[in-house]
């Protein structure tokens, strides 16, 4: 095992998916100039600046996929994604079902979301859901060095459209990461990481340190937490949520993002729908709020989940104490 950053995961997974294979390329905002290594290793012609133009390069990409080659584009903040709605909602997402499954559409956008970096509302907005909800796209949400190197890596290969959310927070984490030849992830996996059977608890991104923290001080109260980090978003793993769920008969949600048609509310959804019969109590939804993310460090950490925040929701579950579940959810 290997000890390294986010960012240094997922210029390692670059850089190894572009040796395997020539079709791969990068293009996006500032890449050659903060990847110039890269530039030497494969050339300018794979490893391409291009203009603060997100419309253009996601429609240069989606062209690129569509004529046999494999590219990965960074928009940089997931707020400037909705300049490309068009290339990668209505294109790339449809252009597979159009052709009648003749055209592959291999193509990754990254971008980085969320708080923690007090960048303002146009640079820190979670639309994760967003992308979740259009036909075709596979989302992508990582909360670990380890696997952000090994779901890129899985993206990258994969024959459909990805977009691939970095959260600001984990960017220079560190984490290990395995030491093997070709360490991939498969897309559409979830990961158990604790067990518990009082409680499941699911989250990604960096609100899964947060369920962490939680099911730790839930273990010296006695009570034992299950955290499941999804890691991606599309296809989402309902089998392990499922089995969970059967386990411990209580879920929390946890997620940055407002809670408003997001995927807490596509889980409470599920346990609703397919594991009604075994819970012990309503479903609790610990979100952000539906309102612009703050520039002030104190105002942006306030709409944030807590630790303390998924405890009491967890204590209330279980009638340790008088808080209804509804007032406990942010959104």
């Amino acid at each position: 095992m290997t000890r390294m950053t986010t960012e240094q995961a997922i210029h390692q997974a670059l850089a190894e998916e572009m040796q395997r294979d020539e079709r791969v390329l990068l293009m996006g905002e500032g890449v050659a100039t903060k990847r110039p290594d890269l530039v030497q290793d494969f050339g300018a012609t794979r490893v391409r600046n291009t203009p603060l133009a997100e419309a253009i390069i996601a429609g240069t990409a989606v062209g690129a996929a569509a004529s046999g080659l494999r590219p990965v584009i960074d928009l940089l903040f997931a707020p400037f994604l909705t300049y490309a709605m068009d290339a990668l909602v209505n294109s790339a997402g449809k252009l597979r079902y159009l052709s009648g499954g003749q055209f592959e559409f291999p193509l990754v956008a990254m971008s980085m979301t969320g708080s923690g970096w007090c960048v303002g509302a146009q640079h820190n907005h979670n639309l994760e859901a967003m992308f979740a909800h259009a036909p075709g796209l596979k989302v992508v949400m990582p909360s670990t060095a380890a696997d952000f190197k090994g779901l890129l890596k899985a993206a990258i290969r994969d024959d459909n459209p990805v977009v691939f959310f970095t959260d600001l927070g984990l960017l220079h984490q560190e984490g290990e990461v395995p030491d093997v030849a070709d360490h991939v992830v498969p897309l559409g996996l979830a990961a158990v990481r604790r067990v518990g059977a009082d409680v499941t608890l699911v989250s990604y991104a960096k609100t899964v340190g947060v369920c962490l923290q939680a099911a730790e001080q839930l273990q010296a109260q006695g009570i034992a937490a299950e955290v499941i980090d999804l890691r991606t978003l599309k296809p989402l793993d309902e089998t392990t949520v499922l089995r969970s769920l059967r386990k411990t008969g209580r879920l929390v949600v946890v997620t940055e993002a407002s809670g408003l048609c997001g995927m807490a509310a596509e889980l409470a959804a599920l346990a609703a729908t397919r594991a009604f019969d075994v819970l012990r109590a309503p479903v609790v939804r610990l979100t952000g709020p539906d309102a612009p993310g703050a520039s002030s460090w104190v105002l942006e950490q306030a709409a944030l989940p807590t630790a303390e925040a998924v405890v009491q929701a967890v204590r209330g579950m279980l009638g340790e104490v008088a808080v209804g579940c509804e007032a406990l959810a942010a959104s």
